[in-house]
């Protein structure tokens, strides 16, 4: 494809950024190679999972073992720096995704091996959230090392725990778990092989060594209870950085600033901005770095003030806290509502009920929530929830009124205020809560003394939790003097809270509620609530509107590396709602045929039943599946995939703690019937002519996602590979390789916007619907626009449109107008199954549902002037201003119009 490669310098504000998966299977030099594609499509940045050293074998890149180098697994900095050379020339950027909260607990970190060497003495002692006083006599002054595979005692004897001498070091260290661990300066050994554990003496000695360490190994099963140290959520391979720390703060970005102030990168996007002890200061401190280094970009000749977003899942109703210098969200809150837009609220209550009658539990999705809570709480999270108590009692001896307090009473009404609370987490920071604090730790009470009932005395200690909990700095004692102690003991239980509070709500959730609770497994997603099934239109507009107003350049995300379904395969299943009836009733019967001795539950099979359907592949067909066995065995082995890690997930009837093998082997089992001869293969036939059925009208919701995504107030984000069709499934799944040869071709088959070709109707071809060129062309064609009208997308207006006629209420339409300037998309909703033709090459019968349906353009719009970039085809108002519907879809099911630049 040709491409004109003068230097121009990418825009602050990306038009669009595509999300890249990087690791040593996908290196920078491979990013470099799809430059010319992601130009030729419209991306103005390509936004890059981190680029730091990460532990060896990393495919996902979070474990970070060197803040202060660029991974060399990716090709190190020059690479890094030969991207951005040619990104430049193609006036494109780079925005790299950074890790400050957490780092690699591994031995090939070397500022965490320098703590297991020198303990509380060691520099970087500080970089990480270790709690060095530990009630257990055990751990004070060590770091616990939950890596063995079995007890200590048990693995020490079966010698998993060895001493080893490297001669031409001349050192010794010790190798458990993986790893390669250093030993104290304070160790003797004067004869290694002494402590050969393969003999009663050489255990003994190896394990008087083994206490002379500053840390402990143990077994892996204890760290929920043990550990002394914060994790990312409740994974033990990952520790807490201090980025609060000024000096931890300068060490963990001096990288990423220097190659921001020379112009390499462009922005950065910040992982899980909810670890961090206080987020609002870092991200001050953080823009404030930036800025300081936007005299240098300048010198350059690139933009200043960096784009910077955050990685933040917002609840129902919940909004970016307005005290943040950040351009916005990564876009989950976005990917939750165009989603829950194409859901009709009709067939939330007969979804509902059927998996209520497959999963005998006819409670609602907050109590199962408050159940899985109370789960992690217990078992998950015990030694994070015993360190808050810890911190709270500690605030109850400061004062005479409430050191008769016990920890276990603070448990009890601890554990019923967390499981109540209804957002990731408070930010009390800067003085107190914010309003938007109170108004959640309010309903958070309400929901906490509902739970508690009529204890008297439970209900006046959780308003005194409350109270220490809010941010006060101006602590009292019982004579109401300044508390210089209290108020330092109830900053570390307002952080401990804070930073538990996120892993809770995020395990709870996304990793439990939504494996084990599925009505409908397209709202079951990463940002989604667990009670909002559909949303209203004027709703939406709503939300569109907000995001307009305050953060107009945050991203629009519809696919993630972290998303559990992949866009298409949403989009498909929301089809299901249009006639939830029809679908019971297949559903019911597939349920009672796959039923292999020993099957799972009802539920379960149901949850795989949505999964078959909601990813088949396009291209097989119920008739193909006999002479395409190898096709079949492939999707039906990522199937299985899915179902382990969705099983475990669910922690119901088997876990990745304590797998069941028995129920997993069943569940197999029943995937490993629908390819078997007579019954099997019948069944399969059928769950496939059913996705093959509902597939067309899935593509039109696909369109109407896209074209909301490219188009609203925000900034597209195209998570890789999701520019064609996205039928994936959950992770590894969606980091499987992309095939860029593919749409490298699809793409220079199709005419450039403002070619002389290149107005030609985009969906008109049924064989661009099967590859998803359509989806490409519309993702290039509302890029194309963009980049003609950056003000009216950066700045512009947002403007619902009016619908009239008998099927107004199935279509968004809505107007963006900066000075002039005008841009109008139109899509359809709830309407899916009624449009199947114009993904059939049936594009004049599906537009026939239009007739009689026509959009009332504001005043000040001449619609004369407008022209749609999808079809080609200049805008006919009636006398009144009028646009018909029939008219304006009569080529494919959305319409993008924009003014014309010469009127």
């Amino acid at each position: 494809m040709s491409l004109n490669t003068q230097t121009v310098p990418a825009p602050r504000i990306p038009r669009a950024t595509a999300r890249l998966q990087l690791h040593a299977g996908f290196t920078l030099d491979d990013a470099r190679q799809q430059l010319p594609y992601y130009a030729a499509l419209g991306v103005s940045h390509l936004y890059l999972s981190p680029i730091t050293q990460a532990k060896a074998g990393s495919t996902h890149g979070y474990d970070v073992i060197d803040h202060q180098r660029v991974s060399t697994d990716l090709g190190g900095e020059g690479a890094l720096r030969q991207l951005a050379d040619a990104a430049h020339a193609l006036g494109m950027g780079l925005i790299a995704d950074i890790v400050p909260n957490h780092m690699a607990a591994h031995a090939s970190n070397a500022w965490w091996a320098d703590v297991l060497r020198l303990g509380q003495q060691s520099p970087q002692a500080g970089t990480f959230d270790i709690n060095w006083n530990s009630p257990d006599p055990a751990l004070r002054g060590k770091v616990l090392l939950p890596v063995l595979p079995d007890p200590y005692g048990d693995t020490l004897a079966a010698g998993g725990i060895r001493l080893v001498h490297d001669e031409r070091a001349g050192t010794s260290h010790i190798e458990a778990g993986g790893q390669q661990l250093p030993l104290s300066p304070e160790s003797v050994v004067d004869d290694p092989a002494a402590c050969d554990p393969a003999s009663d003496a050489g255990q003994a000695r190896l394990h008087a060594l083994l206490e002379q360490q500053h840390y402990r190994l143990a077994w892996w099963r204890t760290a929920p209870d043990l550990i002394n140290w914060r994790r990312f959520f409740e994974i033990s391979e990952l520790v807490g950085v201090r980025v609060e720390d000024e000096a931890v703060f300068d060490a963990v970005h001096a990288l990423v600033l220097r190659l921001y102030r020379e112009g390499v990168l462009d922005g950065l996007r910040i992982d899980h901005i909810d670890g961090l002890a206080s987020p609002g200061a870092y991200l001050r401190r953080l823009r404030q770095a930036m800025r300081d280094a936007d005299r240098d970009r300048q010198q350059s000749g690139r933009p200043a003030d960096g784009y910077l977003i955050i990685e933040k899942i917002l609840a129902d109703d919940e909004a970016l806290d307005p005290r943040w210098p950040t351009d916005g969200t990564t876009g989950y809150d976005f990917m939750d509502q165009v989603g829950a837009l194409l859901h009709a609220p009709e067939a939330q209550a007969p979804l509902e009920q059927f998996w209520a009658s497959l999963s005998r539990d006819a409670r609602d999705a907050s109590a199962q929530l408050r159940d899985a809570r109370h789960r992690m709480l217990a078992r998950h999270f015990p030694s994070e929830r015993q360190a808050l108590v810890a911190a709270l009692a500690d605030i109850a001896q400061t004062d005479l009124r409430t050191r008769d307090w016990s920890p276990a009473a603070i448990d009890r009404v601890l554990t019923a205020l967390l499981a109540s609370f209804p957002v990731y987490r408070s930010y009390a920071e800067d003085g107190g809560r914010s309003p938007a604090d109170t108004h959640w730790c309010r309903i958070a009470l309400e929901q906490a003394r509902a739970a508690l009932g009529d204890a008297t005395a439970d209900l006046r200690m959780l308003d005194q939790l409350d109270q220490w909990l809010g941010g006060d700095t101006q602590a009292t004692g019982s004579d109401n003097v300044p508390d210089a102690t209290q108020a330092q003991v109830r900053a570390q239980a307002l952080r401990r809270f804070q930073q538990l509070t996120p892993p809770l709500a995020a395990k709870a959730l996304e990793d439990t509620l939504f494996y084990r609770r599925g009505p409908l497994l397209s709202r079951n997603e990463v940002g989604s609530s667990p009670v909002r099934f559909a949303l209203a239109l004027q709703e939406f507009h709503a939300l569109a509107a907000a995001r307009a107003r305050t953060h107009p350049n945050a991203m629009l995300a519809t696919a993630t590396h972290d998303h559990k379904r992949g866009e298409d395969t949403r989009a498909r299943l929301a089809v299901l709602t249009e006639n939830p009836d029809d679908w019971r009733r297949a559903a019911d019967g597939w349920i009672a045929r796959l039923a292999p001795p020993g099957a799972p539950t009802p539920a379960d099979r149901y949850l795989l039943l949505q999964s078959l359907v909601g990813a088949w592949p396009l291209a097989l067909t119920a008739d193909a599946l006999a002479e395409r066995p190898d096709e079949v065995a492939d999707f039906l082995a990522r199937i299985a995939q899915w179902q382990e890690k969705a099983m475990r997930e669910a922690k119901l009837h088997t876990s990745w703690t304590d797998p069941d093998a028995n129920y997993e082997r069943a569940a197999r089992q029943c995937i490993d019937a629908l390819q078997q001869p007579g019954e099997g293969q019948a069944l399969l036939r059928d769950i496939a002519a059913w996705a093959q059925r509902i597939a067309p009208a899935g593509l039109v919701n696909s369109l109407t996602q896209t074209l909301l995504r490219n188009t609203l107030p925000g900034m597209p984000d195209l998570y890789q590979g999701a520019d064609l069709w996205d039928f994936s499934l959950v992770d590894p799944d969606n980091r499987r390789p992309v095939d860029y040869a593919q749409r490298a071709a699809l793409l220079a088959d199709s005419p450039a916007p403002g070619s002389s070709q290149g107005d030609a109707p985009i969906g008109t071809d049924p064989e661009a619907w099967r590859s998803g060129a359509v989806k490409q062309s519309l993702i290039r064609r509302a890029l194309a626009l963009r980049a003609r009208l950056p003000d009216v997308f950066s700045h512009g207006d947002y403007l619902p449109i009016a619908v009239q006629g008998p099927r107004a209420a199935y279509v968004i339409a809505y107007a963006r107008r900066h000075e002039g300037a005008w841009v109008l998309a139109v899509a359809p909703r709830l309407c899916a199954m009624a449009l199947a033709g114009y993904a059939q090459g049936h594009a004049a019968q599906a537009a026939r549902y239009w007739e009689g349906t026509r959009l009332t353009l504001p005043p000040d719009l001449d619609a004369s002037t407008l022209g749609d970039v999808l079809s080609g085809r200049r805008a006919h108002p009636n006398a009144a201003g009028e646009l018909a519907l029939d008219e304006l879809l009569r080529d494919g099911p959305v319409a993008l119009l924009a003014s014309d630049p010469t009127d």
